[in-house]
């Protein structure tokens, strides 16, 4: 699948949720949050999503940093600094959401992140992300046998970034913010598209050494 057409996928996809009660930006004409005028209103999963992505991008972001250390390949290595790049200047961005909004701000740590539900506050590890076991699994391997490990992980941690982008915009009123909605749907299309690009460099690895 190619970018616009994964692009494609997510706005069908709002479309759909929009079909079956879960408003979208177009919906809310007029609706602001009264302590924000001009912006749409945010929700308690709104809150929840930004918040656990910034501990689920953190966990992506210390893989990827084994990469010169683990001896990953040129083309592993390469997608490894753009996640890093890429996922920093993200969390960036949710800390400030957070912050503008007057909510608790997580430090970017890997690992079950505090978020409220139903008025009580919890720890909790986002869809994808790796265990206590995976990551010291991934950490021991060294060579080609971590671009394996790194890739097939990092599939996982992706996928469960989609989950989490699914599940905000099936929660009625969520993802009418502005920010939100863009960067949950290019989370959404990003993410997809790094998929795909790794399930190809994982079946083009050699075999074990």
């Amino acid at each position: 699948m190619t970018r616009s057409a994964t692009r494609t996928v997510a706005v069908a996809l709002l479309a759909a949720g929009a079909a079956v009660g879960v408003p979208c930006p177009a919906a809310a004409q007029g609706a602001s949050n009264a302590a924000y005028p001009g912006r749409y209103p945010y929700t308690e999963a709104d809150i929840n999503f930004v918040t656990g992505m910034i501990g689920h991008h953190a966990q992506a972001i210390v893989m990827a940093g084994w990469a010169p250390t683990h001896g990953a390949n040129k083309s592993v290595s390469i997608l490894c600094e753009r996640i890093i790049n890429a996922q920093q200047d993200e969390i960036t961005l949710m800390q400030s959401w957070l912050r503008d909004r007057k909510q608790p701000v997580p430090e970017a740590k890997a690992g079950p992140m505090k978020m409220k539900m139903n008025g009580t506050v919890m720890e909790m590890m986002m869809p994808g992300m790796l265990s206590d076991d995976q990551m010291k699994q991934l950490d021991k391997s060294r060579g080609t046998e971590f671009d394996r490990l790194f890739l097939t992980f990092m599939i996982q941690h992706h996928q469960g970034a989609i989950t989490m982008v699914n599940e905000l915009f099936a929660s009625t009123g969520a993802g009418q913010d502005e920010f939100m909605y863009k960067f949950a749907s290019d989370v959404f299309a990003d993410q997809g598209t790094e998929i795909e690009r790794m399930q190809k460099m994982l079946t083009s690895l050699p075999g074990k050494q």
